[in-house]
């Protein structure tokens, strides 16, 4: 490769501490970002697509740790590689924020009865489940749904909106066991949103 840069009056010393550095870098936020995104995938039992996943982000981890040991003396290719970890952190992080793939368990509990919140839910064709409990400071009201990501920004907004001291949790979803709520559902959504990320 340093023969073929050299040909556009690419020094070597430009090579090796400038090309090469960035080049670990951004293989190492492709591995990263990949590594980020399978462990989502993997959550969410998705059997097929993790493993195609694993196999590039080996791929590409390997060419990174090979071109630190060709370039072992050059401290530059240490702080890329590491450098190169982080951001990869946070572009899996971002692009799997973005993407919103899987479902989420969420629980509301209010002192008193939301019905702005259940009339929501209805017309939004939510499924909920609506249960009284007892609180620190007497009867409560818990509420159950299992929601698509993409959903969830919308409906937080709309539980402060109804009581902005409402008290909720987040967790997230392997699978449930409707069959409109199968997994294959996620897919075309996932391919859409990837497509459309990569066209912008």
């Amino acid at each position: 490769m340093q023969e073929y840069l050299s040909t556009f009056g690419i020094s070597e010393n430009v090579f090796t501490y400038v090309i090469m550095p960035l080049l670990i870098f951004l293989a190492r936020i492709g591995d990263v970002s990949i590594n980020t995104l399978r462990i989502v995938f993997v959550m969410s039992g998705k059997k097929y697509i993790a493993p195609i996943m694993g196999f590039f982000e080996a791929m590409i981890w390997l060419l990174a740790i090979g071109q630190i040991f060709q370039n072992i003396n050059n401290p530059l290719s240490y702080i890329a590689y590491s450098g190169g970890f982080a951001m990869g952190i946070w572009v899996g992080m971002t692009i799997e924020e973005k993407l919103a793939l899987g479902r989420v368990l969420v629980r509301v509990i209010t002192p008193e009865p939301m019905p702005q919140l259940v009339e929501y839910m209805k017309e939004k064709e939510h499924r909920f489940t609506i249960v009284g409990a007892e609180g620190r400071y007497g009867r409560v009201q818990l509420l159950f749904t299992v929601l698509k990501r993409e959903n969830l920004k919308d409906f937080v907004a709309k539980v402060k909106t109804v009581n902005e001291k409402a008290f909720y949790t987040i967790e997230s979803v392997k699978r449930v066991s409707e069959d409109d709520f199968s997994m294959t559902e996620d897919r075309p959504n996932f391919a859409v949103r990837l497509l459309g990320k990569i066209r912008k």
